[in-house]
């Protein structure tokens, strides 16, 4: 197709970007008393579906939701957001290898908007059927049952389902086509494999515990980043300086929630930039994103005043908006 396939989704997205939270807006719900009173605000500002529950998670699950409405109904090509699903889909399957193994049951533990929904994966699981799993998905579940089965390592089933994960989001990334959903994809891949490095660190992992928990990536140099986390968190930063992601030096020096800020505000930096793209799917990924990270920001600022978080403390964990 042409590059004005996306000229309509785009003028739509334009006409929705006006609705996203601003800074100013997030003040208002910092401004809130209550957990409740917060709620309430975006509750008036059109969140959540009016015929249906009020409590946060509802809300929030509701908006979700709305936003897949969205791009489902305005993308050309849905092919290119598969890359988006694959944290769903795999979550689908790590809970549903989980709850084989324990022969639990936990309610609502499953996303069903995916390739496979919650209930179709447990049943694979259940019957063993892995030839029926995307791509090298099938291996992976099998080897993850297994070795919950044999060790009861929850971790370790974890580990070896996360990375799983990351290696699908790249390649997914290189497969769409598209270079800023291939950005993307490895922007996802490089904030993860800093996070488990700096995790590790603090945990005292192994070189090899690192290797078998981060995937590869193009702008960044796992087996570096693996050196600076054994020898230390400011070696972690120093590496971080000599990449695109040395904003992440700073945060890491400053404070853990920081740090943890700092990760996804990266991504909506990257996104910024599609505001001024017409004729690519860069718009829609990033009202997307944007949505993903307003949501993000409603929830800890709901949780943060239902468990009585001084306010000092929830700034710092306040997501950066994409308007």
């Amino acid at each position: 197709m042409s590059n004005t396939k996306y000229t309509y989704a785009v003028a739509r997205i334009r006409a929705l970007e006006v609705s996203l939270f601003s800074d100013a807006v997030i003040g208002q719900l910092m401004a809130c008393r209550t957990a409740e009173e917060a709620l309430r605000l975006v509750r008036e500002k059109g969140w959540g579906d009016p015929s249906g529950s009020g409590d946060m998670d509802s809300v929030l699950k509701r908006e979700e939701e709305k936003t897949w409405e969205v791009i489902r109904d305005v993308a050309p090509d849905m092919r290119v957001f598969d890359v988006l699903s694959l944290p769903k889909l795999y979550h689908n399957l790590k809970a549903a290898v989980k709850e084989v193994c324990t022969e639990k049951r936990t309610p609502g533990i499953f996303y069903d908007d995916c390739e496979i929904p919650g209930e179709e994966m447990l049943r694979i699981i259940e019957s063993r059927e892995f030839s029926r799993l995307p791509g090298s998905m099938g291996r992976v579940a099998e080897e993850a049952l297994e070795t919950l089965l044999h060790t009861r390592d929850g971790q370790l089933c974890d580990v070896l389902i996360d990375r799983a994960a990351l290696e699908a989001i790249f390649e997914a990334g290189k497969r769409s086509g598209e270079p800023v959903i291939e950005d993307y994809a490895d922007t996802t891949v490089a904030i993860a494999d800093i996070k488990i490095a700096v995790r590790s660190r603090k945990t005292g992992k192994s070189a090899d515990f690192m290797r078998s928990a981060m995937a590869e990536c193009g702008s960044i140099n796992r087996e570096q980043l693996i050196r600076a986390a054994l020898a230390g968190e400011e070696e972690i930063a120093r590496y971080l300086e000599g990449t695109s992601y040395a904003g992440g030096a700073d945060a890491l020096r400053e404070s853990p929630s920081v740090f943890e800020r700092w990760c996804d505000n990266r991504m909506t930096e990257t996104m910024k930039a599609q505001k001024y793209e017409t004729f690519s799917v860069g718009p829609l990924l990033a009202y997307l994103l944007a949505r993903q990270n307003e949501i993000k920001t409603v929830r800890i600022i709901l949780t943060g005043k239902q468990n009585g978080f001084p306010e000092d403390a929830l700034r710092e964990r306040i997501r950066e908006m994409y308007v």
